[in-house]
C-alpha cells in the first residue's frame, strides 16, 4: 500500500465515508511567483477555492472534464498528502468572460488585470508546449472546491 492509499483509507475512515469510494485522483498546485507549498497553505486557509485550466488540454490529451463532488489529494513539493478536496461546481467559460469575483478565488492576485496577465503568459506557455494558441475567448475550466479533510 502506498503513502497515498494509506492518506485515502485514513481520510474514508476518519471522515465515515464508505471504503469503497474511489479518489478521482491526485494535484500538485504550481503558479508563477508561486511554490506550491506556498499555493496549498492558501488551500488549506481558504483564500484559494478555485482553479483554472484550459479547455484545450483536456481536449488535446483525450481527458475527460473533471465533475463536480470528485473528491482530490493535494500533494506538496515533496508529493506528500496534505489535503482532500472535493469539487463544488465545474464550468467551462471564455477567458474574456471571467469576472474579478471568479478569478480572486483562486486567492493569488490582486486584482482582476493581474489575473488575466498572469493566466495569458500561463496559457501562451502551456499553448506552446501543448499545442494551441491563445486567444482571449480561449475556454478555461473553471473549478471550485473545497477542502474536507486535512
Amino acid at each position: 500500500m502506498t503513502d497515498l492509499d494509506e492518506y485515502w483509507e485514513k481520510f474514508l475512515i476518519e471522515t465515515n465515508r464508505s471504503l469503497d469510494e474511489k479518489c478521482a485522483g491526485d494535484l500538485s498546485f504550481e503558479a508563477k511567483g508561486f511554490a506550491g507549498d506556498e499555493l496549498i497553505t492558501l488551500v488549506l486557509s481558504g483564500k484559494k477555492t478555485a482553479i483554472f485550466s484550459s479547455f484545450s488540454t483536456f481536449a488535446i490529451d483525450g481527458e475527460p472534464l473533471p465533475v463536480s463532488g470528485e473528491l482530490y489529494i493535494v500533494l506538496d513539493r515533496a508529493n506528500n498528502p496534505r489535503c482532500v478536496i472535493e469539487l463544488t461546481s465545474v464550468n467551462v467559460i471564455p477567458y474574456n468572460e471571467v469576472t474579478w469575483e471568479m478569478a480572486k478565488q483562486e486567492g493569488e492576485d490582486e486584482s482582476l488585470q493581474a489575473w488575466k496577465e498572469k493566466q495569458q503568459d500561463y496559457l501562451e506557455e502551456e499553448g506552446a508546449l501543448v499545442g494551441f494558441d491563445f486567444n482571449p475567448g480561449i475556454k478555461l475550466v473553471f473549478q471550485c472546491f473545497r477542502v474536507v479533510y486535512q
